[in-house]
């Protein structure tokens, strides 16, 4: 493979939208519990405001993710999967079952 077509690479392009450990993080709560809002995941992950800003939005951006509003003032957002995102189902249990499989449970 040149390097001009592993810049071009769809694992690569996958990685630049969610190939970072909160991105997944914040997938995982949407395949566990559906549309989430920000204070949810905040609350949950216990990621800062900016980091999960910044994540909620690379992730809309690359269309994993859509938003649906909820108050007006402040406004104030719901995040839920998009079609894109469901998609991922399938990577996400896989990710599961390795990471069951081959790592070891963090202590308490």
């Amino acid at each position: 493979m040149e390097q001009d077509e592993r810049r071009n690479c769809p694992i690569q392009r996958a990685s630049n939208v969610m190939g970072d450990q909160w991105s997944l993080l914040i997938l995982r709560e949407f395949f566990l519990e559906g549309s989430r809002r920000f204070q949810d995941l905040q609350d949950v992950l216990g990621v800062s405001p900016n980091t999960l800003s910044g994540r909620l939005r690379k992730l809309e951006e690359g269309g994993v993710l859509g938003r649906r509003n909820y108050s007006q003032n402040p406004p104030r957002w719901e995040y839920h999967l998009t079609e894109s995102g469901q998609a991922l189902g399938p990577m996400m249990t896989a990710l599961r079952v390795w990471g069951a499989e081959h790592t070891p449970d963090l202590p308490d």
